[in-house]
């Protein structure tokens, strides 16, 4: 940014040279704050607030405005700015630029549009003079006015309003309003419509920049349709997509463009960025009020099918059982490792009932090296006082032995697990080959109620209500799960495979032992 000449500097200048070198430089720290979106905004507002995921989301933007595409599909959870800079700023930023080109902003409801209109108006109103830029005298409604230049602002609902008006940057702001209408076709195929009908006949050839942003609701969605029929820039598509999940997951999405790790929190404009523990405090707090299939969408830009081809999200939620007692018979850690490709290890505890059920207890999976698996199967095991670690046999038997014997002597050595403490017994499962051979018998025992959960497991039951066999990724807490009730139930592993429907609830009750006590309590049945 230009600095105004010192004081020093003007006492020898008559008044009119002093207010044109003042002048002068007002025009070049203003031309300075258009660098880029978020830079203008920050400048001219106070209370804008900067963090690294709004800086990715503006030099998108940038990029967007000069050439280097000319589709954008910014991804993120609510609640994050994104709209704030997306659609209200940018537009302003990007008249002040192009002062003749036409605006038009589309969202679900005239309501978000108008806003998003009265916005954008009110920074033309209050900063445009600063870039030449105002209104059209007499035309100055919220929804649809000129400015001075011969461009414009149009704000409207998807499905009306852009008939008769030319459109140089288009922005489509949540073209969903809620699930409901994200998954009926009828209202989906509306938006599709509306694209195809009416958005894209009204682009410029000169120029004719779209940019999306939206929380993901439905596979087929506005921006799952958009990437599927006109596919990403790095596969040779049209779309610049930037995809900022609440949690990274690089080993899932690809690398992140903030580039941080497997787990990393999203920075939040309210959260001071280096308050990490606030940072992971807040988006945990959202995950645990959100149920699986929305905190996956939503949160995560990652919407699933409404039911996987094992189980059904409403058996999930049958056999989750946080009450009934139960003693516990042999009590196991099941790993399946981290390696293959994959960064995510599946450690899953739970014990084998005196009601002949497994019981799924925790759940701890999560991208981890091998020493870090090992150490968190081995604290686990002497939480849970388990009697057995079960390994996947497919996959570094010797390896895993010998990482887990480590770190138990490591964790005894720092006094984290008391010396005279046995580990326990390392136990390979060799598991069937095969995603979908090895877990189809496992998703039939939960059909059998032989398998119950210990209350409410988030990511374990998505994976298992979502995966598809086609799915590239590798379901570590699935594969972690399945050896441990195999390991527990070895009969299970032989003869014929039988594939699981996709019923509500369980089929039949668990064989039912006569009543004992133990540390759970005396069992009372289901």
């Amino acid at each position: 940014m230009t600095a105004p000449p010192a004081l020093s500097e003007l006492d020898h200048l008559d008044d009119a040279a002093v207010y044109q070198q003042l002048l002068a430089a007002q025009k070049a720290a203003a031309r300075d704050l258009l660098r880029s979106p978020a830079t203008l905004a920050r400048g001219l507002d106070g209370q804008y607030r900067m963090r690294p995921h709004i800086k990715v989301i503006s030099d998108a933007l940038v990029g967007l405005e000069q050439g280097e595409y000319n589709r954008l599909l910014i991804v993120t959870p609510a609640q994050v700015g994104k709209s704030t800079t997306t659609a209200e700023w940018f537009p302003f930023w990007w008249l002040c630029l192009h002062g003749k080109d036409r605006v038009a902003v589309a969202s679900y409801s005239d309501d978000l549009a108008l806003r998003r209109g009265k916005a954008i108006r009110k920074y033309i109103t209050e900063y445009g003079g600063e870039y030449d830029l105002s209104l059209l005298p007499g035309s100055e409604a919220a929804q649809d006015y000129d400015t001075n230049q011969g461009g414009g602002v149009r704000s409207v609902s998807l499905g009306a309003g852009l008939t008769g008006f030319s459109v140089n940057l288009l922005v489509v702001d949540d073209p969903h309003k809620d699930r409901q209408e994200a998954e009926s076709k009828k209202m989906r195929e509306r938006v599709h419509d509306w694209w195809s009908s009416a958005a894209l006949k009204r682009l410029q050839p000169d120029r004719n920049a779209v940019v999306a942003i939206q929380t993901r609701w439905h596979p087929d969605d506005f921006a799952g349709r958009r990437l599927e029929e006109d596919g990403r820039i790095e596969e040779g598509g049209k779309w610049k997509v930037v995809h900022l999940p609440a949690v990274a997951n690089p080993s899932k999405f690809g690398p992140d463009p903030l580039g941080r790790r497997d787990g990393d929190p999203l920075t939040h404009p309210k959260i001071p960025t280096r308050n990490r523990k606030a940072l992971q405090a807040w988006w945990a707090a959202d995950k645990s009020g959100s149920n699986p299939r929305d905190w996956h969408a939503l949160s995560q830009g990652d919407p699933q099918p409404a039911e996987g081809a094992l189980v059904s999200r409403d058996l999930l939620r049958a056999i989750r059982d946080n009450s009934s007692p139960v003693e516990p018979q042999r009590i196991a850690v099941a790993i399946d490792p981290s390696g293959g490709g994959r960064d995510t290890a599946g450690i899953i505890g739970g014990f084998l009932g005196d009601d002949n059920r497994v019981w799924i207890t925790h759940d701890r999976t999560k991208a981890m090296s091998s020493a870090e698996w090992s150490r968190t199967a081995c604290l686990m095991a002497h939480e849970t006082n388990a009697a057995v670690i079960f390994v996947e046999w497919n996959f570094g038997r010797d390896m895993c032995t010998l990482a887990i014997d480590t770190a138990w002597k490591a964790l005894q050595a720092e006094g984290q697990i008391p010396e005279g403490k046995l580990m326990p017994l390392i136990q390979p499962v060799h598991a069937k080959q095969g995603k979908l051979l090895r877990a189809e018998p496992i998703a039939h025992q939960m059909v059998e109620d032989r398998v119950r959960l210990r209350g409410a497991f988030v990511d374990l039951e998505n994976e298992w209500a979502t995966w598809q066999p086609t799915d590239s990724d590798s379901p570590g807490r699935i594969d972690a799960s399945c050896i441990l009730v195999y390991g527990l139930i070895p009969e299970i592993n032989k003869g014929a495979i039988v594939h699981a429907p996709l019923p509500t609830s369980p089929r039949s009750p668990a064989r039912q032992p006569p009543p004992s006590a133990g540390p759970y309590g005396r069992r009372i049945g289901k």
